[in-house]
């Protein structure tokens, strides 16, 4: 879908040469549509060596196992996103613990996922009947009878022989950044 009018001030837009690419602009204003995207998050939450699963009550993927996850609201940090997602979907409360894996998938909206590993603080799986109809902690041996999707088994794999700490959140970054969520490799030992 090509975007017609500037977000902005409503003004008609053009297509023109920015940044060395052709895009949609703004001739009354500054305004230029860079593209669309959308940005994904997903939880990795184990408890007792089972991993938090559900399964899709809707399309895409409905029937399909998967872990917890969802997409971030516009003025909502990332990591905000997966611990609300996680409690919607299935009532378990967890906190993150570090970034597992990115995936990228450049399409007509641009979609970047993030994986988040979380630790498991309290409650018990109960699917929200929306999104999902099920939910519970499952083995590796158990998720291998299950319709469990492709991209979720990566993840599996990735969380589970994963032998670094990942992306952890920098919750005292040397210069204050009010309103950023940073993210970082551990420091040197």
């Amino acid at each position: 879908m090509e975007v017609n009018f500037c977000l902005s001030c409503g003004t008609g837009l053009e297509t023109r040469e920015v940044g060395g690419e052709q895009r949609r602009a703004c001739p009354a204003c500054s305004f230029v549509h860079w593209g669309n995207y959308s940005i994904g998050v997903g939880a990795l939450v184990m408890k007792e060596g089972k991993l938090l699963l559900v399964r899709r009550a809707q399309n895409p993927g409905k029937g399909n196992w998967t872990n917890p996850g969802g997409y971030i609201e516009q003025m909502e940090l990332i990591h905000e996103t997966i611990k609300r997602e996680v409690m919607e979907e299935t009532g378990v409360e967890a906190t993150v613990k570090r970034i597992v894996a990115i995936r990228d998938l450049p399409r007509s909206i641009h979609n970047l996922y993030i994986a988040f590993e979380m630790e498991y603080v309290s409650g018990e799986p109960k699917p929200d009947d929306v999104e999902v109809d099920a939910a519970g902690f499952y083995s590796l041996e158990e998720m291998a009878s299950m319709n469990v999707a492709s991209f979720t088994r990566w993840l599996v794999d990735v969380v589970v022989h994963a032998d670094t700490e990942g992306l952890t959140v920098d919750e005292h970054p040397i210069v204050p950044m009010d309103g950023y969520g940073l993210y970082r490799a551990p420091a040197a030992k």
